[in-house]
């Protein structure tokens, strides 16, 4: 295609909300299953880049106080050179990017460049945090107006300057100051200087609507030596006004049972969303970093051997929720029609594995009462009269031989397929550096897979600093085993070995 007649790609400016996953809309969503390349800032939820497809290219723009990954030029001309590329973008900004995002400096920039954009707000900090704090923004008997400000002027000499001396002077009203955690002391004596009573009362919020959100309150004069005593950081924000004193009747988010806890969750993250999201109603923050990944392969010669099978005994048997997810699909693909699986019986390890089939309207007809595999092959092979049967043993290739050994020895035929790979995902330096900057509180292992490529993306003194304090959560025998084996104590194990099960354990070992 020549220059000339490349399509143009769109741009979307994308809020991305305060930082709880939860709060993002549903057309970002869309649009970010949608679109060819993600542009991200640094305080976008690490959720919703974890569980972008394979497929999409990530670019990391993101800004901290003073540092820059990329200068804001360098992020309009990147903009517009992959829209002119012809890729579908997603700029994803913290917050709303209408609302201190820039969000309206980067339309401009792509107005003047021909690059058609559009504008999908996020929920914006300023309403979010003060609800997650339980402080309302307005209340008909406090508060009849609300005042954003940013606390953080921009370094441009056309930069209107905030009327503080205004400021100081309204009442009946809520302030909400942005990005003011360096100035609050100037900003405060500025505020009092102009005539607002010192003993109205304030508070700051930091990692609003994380479960590692603070909250501190205090009259106004009495502010800024609250944030140096407490160590308040950036993102952090101001509320002003008589709402703040609601907060002690409002508070909810701190009132849950994982609030606080850092969770790390090592499962791939197409398999993990509902996990994610029970950790987070229970008030976790969720670190969304699998350390293995799996992707389709097709096996055309197992295929063909299994559409030759006549025999009039056949079972199915799977042992993972991705062998359910993967044969299935290649079932519509190979053989096309559903009512063919009518043929077989159907085995399942595990309650995971079974309800996989269950959301597939299929329904398992054998699942042993210990889920591991060579529990699985040893009941099946006892309870089970398997001769002249023919077993479809659906598998991924890091499954080892103890389902085929085992069940061949009952004069069966097993008729192995591997329809998925499983292979470790490297993380990244900026990953690293999170876990290392604020450690897990909780370490969930999923599988020995998870916990062999945990191992092999850190070296021994950045494991033993991972796991120094935090509570090591598996889910059952085989997986605690590979984990001891890296020298990682396990805290706790799942009973019957569920994902459900791991969660209740976890928040029975918290509470205690």
């Amino acid at each position: 295609m020549s220059e000339s007649s490349k399509k143009t790609g769109t741009v979307f400016l994308v809020g991305a909300g305060p930082g709880d996953p939860d709060l993002f809309t549903v057309k970002g969503t869309r649009l970010l299953e949608q679109c060819d390349v993600v542009v991200c800032d640094n305080l976008v939820p690490d959720e919703l880049i974890a569980t972008l497809p394979a497929e999409t290219e990530r670019l990391y723009v993101g800004k901290k106080a003073n540092r820059h990954s990329l200068p804001q030029d360098q992020i309009n001309a990147l903009l517009v050179k992959l829209a002119s590329d012809g890729k579908t973008v997603v700029r994803l900004k913290g917050g709303d990017p209408f609302v201190f995002g820039r969000g309206g400096e980067e339309a401009q920039y792509l107005r003047e460049h021909g690059i058609p954009f559009e504008i999908v707000p996020g929920v914006t900090s300023g309403v979010a945090a003060p609800a997650y704090a339980g402080i309302p923004c307005t209340d008909r008997r406090k508060a009849s107006l609300i005042t954003f400000v940013t606390g953080h002027r921009a370094a441009t000499e056309d930069s209107p300057e905030v009327p503080w001396e205004w400021l100081g002077k309204t009442r009946s009203g809520t302030l909400v100051l942005y990005m003011g955690v360096a100035e609050i002391e100037s900003i405060v004596n500025k505020l009092l200087d102009s005539g607002m009573a010192p003993d109205t009362p304030a508070a700051a919020i930091e990692r609003g609507t994380l479960p590692s959100q603070r909250v501190i309150s205090a009259q106004l004069s009495e502010l800024p030596t609250k944030v140096t005593e407490c160590k308040i950081r950036p993102p952090a924000l101001f509320v002003i006004g008589e709402t703040v004193t609601l907060q002690e009747t409002l508070h909810w988010f701190e009132d849950k049972p994982l609030f606080g806890k850092r969770v790390l969750v090592t499962r791939p993250a197409d398999q993990a969303q509902s996990l994610y999201q029970s950790l987070r109603n229970l008030g976790a923050e969720v670190l969304p970093f699998p350390t293995i990944a799996t992707k389709p392969t097709l096996n055309e010669a197992a295929w063909k051997a299994l559409r030759n099978i006549t025999a009039d005994k056949r079972w199915l048997v799977f042992t993972s929720e991705n062998g359910v997810r993967y044969f299935l699909n290649q079932w519509l693909d190979q053989v096309g029609d559903v009512r063919g699986l009518a043929a077989y019986s159907i085995a399942a390890v595990g309650a995971g594995t079974a309800r996989a089939l269950k959301e597939r309207s299929l329904t398992a007809d054998f699942i042993p009462t210990k889920a591991t595999t060579a529990a699985f092959a040893k009941q099946m092979s006892k309870q089970l009269e398997l001769s002249d049967t023919t077993i479809v043993r659906v598998r991924g290739n890091l499954a080892d031989m103890t389902v085929e050994d085992t069940l061949s020895r009952t004069g069966a035929e097993v008729v192995p397929i591997e329809t998925y790979e499983t292979y470790p995902v490297v993380w990244t330096d900026e990953i690293k550096k999170k876990l290392s900057a604020s450690p897990p509180d909780v370490v969930l292992f999923t599988s020995g897979s998870t916990v062999n490529a945990l191992a092999s993306n850190l070296t021994e003194e950045e494991r033993q600093k991972l796991f120094a304090k935090a509570t090591v959560v598996s889910i059952g025998p085989s997986t605690s085993e590979v984990i001891r084996s890296h020298g990682i104590p396990v805290t706790l194990e799942a009973g019957p070995h569920t994902i459900p099960d791991m969660i209740s354990e976890l928040v029975a070992y918290v509470q205690s």
